[in-house]
């Protein structure tokens, strides 16, 4: 019902910079809230940053100040810059979405992308 497609995930030296970027399709009537968490091998899945509908946004502590997460409404699009990274950043990032849905109407649902890594080494 509702396709997440990131992309721009690579690898970067420390203290370089990349972009993520995520858009979301399907039967969207509306997304209350987008954001990133990371996956690193043998580690949980953590979060990095969230950004509501009103344009709040949320950080982990380890990327405050680092990262900037953005959002594009009319292109149902989030993005996340990442500034300084640190080999501690290599991971799959993953991008979520929370939609209202057009069908079923109004249902609410939380859809995950397929995941971009990310890998930060010299």
């Amino acid at each position: 019902q509702v396709q997440l497609v990131e992309s721009g995930g690579g690898l970067v030296q420390p203290g370089g910079s990349l972009r993520l970027s995520c858009a979301a399709s399907g039967s969207i009537l509306r997304i209350t809230k987008m954001g990133w968490y990371r996956q690193a091998p043998g580690k949980q899945r953590e979060l990095v940053a969230t950004i509501i509908s009103g344009g709040s946004t949320n950080y982990g502590a380890s990327v405050q100040g680092r990262f900037t997460i953005s959002k594009d409404n009319a292109k149902n699009t989030v993005y996340l810059q990442m500034e300084r990274l640190e080999p501690e950043d290599t991971a799959v990032y993953y991008c979520n979405a929370r939609v209202i849905l057009t069908l079923p109407p109004s249902k609410v649902d939380d859809y995950w992308g397929q995941g971009a890594q990310v890998t930060v080494s010299s």
